[in-house]
């Protein structure tokens, strides 16, 4: 038997404990399940109804639906199901969320680019003109329920400053609903100097500017390297002077491959959980993938019960 990776982690990654009891004391939203007709995106579904995270709505192909179902022995009898089969499954979830009928919105068979152009695109009615949107990671660690808030791994390929700045945004908000007064947000860089050559330094060192006159309830430091961002040892070496500096909240990727590696080595190599969703639309999306643990499913239901009670609230 082949021996695994050397930094792969053997543990299995566990939903946060606090995440789950902040979602279960919210209103259950109702969570429609694009292309619902196959096993695997039920049995999310299922998994997020029974720990008390979801009302499923079912959108699809109803045939495939009913027989998806009873593949697993899901009783869907009571459930909401609407038949909107192929391309028109994420074309419908948009019209019921605009229609206010649907609470967040949940990717099942159905890929990622084609279920995103139906909700994004200004003509689907989910976000204003201006509005941008960012994909969020909640990890935790197994040791650990305190949240790492990351952005943006999975949406904004090579986002501009101006997009960074939505993405901060975004997140300092959803720190501040999962009980994060004073959030501490880091703009990841290879180097805490602002050097003209390496644009994403003078980028960051934009970003924190801004960040100090329309993000005052946030604690923002950048650019800053991932030795500091997680070592207040390293910063003390280095004299670097930041209360984010080895206590942060949040971390701004400068794109989407730096965010998509450190999220992936997180959960990979050290066991993390990690729940995630898109917001800045209407309702919170969320992007479940077929490789994705159980404990992870269930993170992201959480956090996107939480997120819809935010934008409830925002209303």
């Amino acid at each position: 038997m082949t021996a695994p990776y050397p930094f792969l982690s053997t543990t299995l990654p566990t939903a946060p404990k606090r995440l789950l009891t902040q979602a279960r004391s919210l209103p259950t939203p109702r969570v429609a399940l694009v292309n619902a007709g196959a096993v695997t995106p039920l049995l999310g579904i299922r998994e997020a109804a029974e720990a008390g995270l979801a009302e499923p709505i079912l959108i699809g192909d109803t045939a495939k639906i009913r027989a998806a179902a009873a593949a697993i022995d899901y009783d869907i009898s009571n459930l909401r199901i609407v038949h909107a089969p192929h391309a028109e499954a994420s074309d419908k979830a948009a019209e019921l969320a605009r229609e206010g009928e649907v609470d967040a919105i949940m990717k099942g068979q159905v890929h990622t680019s084609t279920f995103l152009k139906s909700l994004l695109p200004t003509k689907a009615g989910l976000r204003d003109k201006d509005t941008r949107c960012a994909h969020l990671f909640h990890i935790t660690t197994p040791q650990s329920d305190r949240p790492l808030l990351l952005t943006d791994a999975a949406l904004n390929v090579d986002p501009s400053i101006e997009t960074r700045q939505a993405c901060l945004a975004h997140a300092v908000a959803l720190a501040q609903a999962l009980g994060i007064p004073r959030p501490k947000a880091a703009l990841l860089a290879p180097s805490e100097d602002a050097t003209p050559s390496i644009a994403n330094t003078m980028e960051s060192a934009s970003i924190a500017e801004w960040a100090k006159a329309n993000l005052p309830q946030a604690d923002v430091a950048g650019p800053i390297a991932m030795d500091l961002i997680l070592s207040k040892q390293a910063a003390e070496i280095k004299g670097y002077t930041s209360t984010v500096a080895g206590d942060a909240d949040i971390i701004i990727t400068p794109n989407i491959t730096t965010g998509n590696a450190l999220f992936k080595l997180m959960v990979l190599g050290m066991g993390c959980c990690a729940g995630g969703l898109v917001v800045g639309a209407r309702v919170p999306i969320l992007l479940t993938s077929r490789s994705q643990e159980a404990a992870a499913r269930l993170a992201s239901a959480a956090l996107g019960a939480i997120s819809a009670h935010q934008v409830k609230k925002a209303l």
